[in-house]
Formats: C-alpha cells, sequence, structure tokens
C-alpha cells in the first residue's frame, strides 16, 4: 500500500472491488483461491489492518524471541540478534541466572554475552547498558522495579 494514500481511500477501492466481484465470474474465481484476496480487501474495507500469513508468521517469529531490534541504531548495529535479545533482558532488571533460564543457556553464556556487549559499547557496568538500551529504543523500560 504507498504510504501517501490515505486509509481512507484505500477502504473505499477496498469497498469496490468487492462489489464489483460480488456479481462476476470473479466471485466465482474467488471461491477457487483467491479467498485470502477477498479476505484481505474486506478486513481494509471495515478499516482494518491485514498481514499475509507469511508476515504474520515472521511477525511472530520475532515476538517469541523477543527480537524487537532496531537495525537501524548505528549504537546497537555491531550486536547479533542474540546479544540485543540478552541486552533487552538485562535493560530490564534480570540477573544473568533468569536469562539462562529463559534463553535455555548457561549461566557461562550468558555472561559472555554481557561482557561481549559491554566490550562493543564500550561501556564498564550494566547501568550504562540499561541506559544505551533505553535510549536506543531496545527496551520500553524507564525505571527498574517501577510498579505498572
Amino acid at each position: 500500500m504507498n504510504a501517501a494514500m490515505p486509509r481512507s481511500l484505500v477502504a473505499v477501492l477496498a469497498a469496490s472491488l468487492l462489489a464489483a466481484t460480488a456479481c462476476s465470474p470473479a466471485r466465482e474465481e474467488a471461491s477457487k483461491g483467491s479467498a485470502p484476496v477477498a479476505a484481505a480487501l474486506r478486513t481494509v474495507a471495515r478499516g482494518g489492518t491485514y498481514l499475509s500469513p507469511e508476515v504474520s508468521d515472521k511477525f511472530l517469529e520475532c515476538v517469541r524471541k523477543g527480537d524487537f531490534s532496531r537495525r537501524n541504531s548505528a549504537v546497537l548495529a555491531p550486536l547479533t540478534p542474540r546479544e540485543l535479545q540478552v541486552m533487552r533482558h538485562i535493560a530490564e532488571g534480570r540477573s544473568s541466572k533468569e536469562i539462562a533460564a529463559m534463553l535455555d543457556l548457561s549461566l557461562e553464556t550468558v555472561r559472555g554475552y554481557r561482557k561481549n556487549l559491554m566490550r562493543k559499547l564500550q561501556v564498564n557496568n550494566v547501568a550504562a547498558l540499561t541506559q544505551i538500551a533505553i535510549a536506543e529504543g531496545l527496551t520500553r523500560k524507564t525505571q527498574l522495579g517501577a510498579g505498572a
């Protein structure tokens, strides 16, 4: 979808396409395999957002892995996806032991990631690591231990 195209225009176009196919041979074709297109058009016509199954699967995979990295960040660019994941957990106040259990890693592996993070980001404590994570949008947590 063109980002410059107003959402209401997209909804009108989607509704028009649905109406045009409702009384035509395209309706029969929709039942043979283009039903996902019709479903997408209905969703958009109602003002919703449609994600293809492929995009949805990739999104859910990122959510499950906790990979919310901002790859356009020059500061975070040298970090691997796993380092970003560990950094996010550190910034959210989790201990190395907790991170190891959550990510199914050994404690020594998590400690190794922590050392690599500090070396790559040129910091020498967790507070500085946390500040970078927050500044770069790796975590939304702004105060450790703050109640919701």
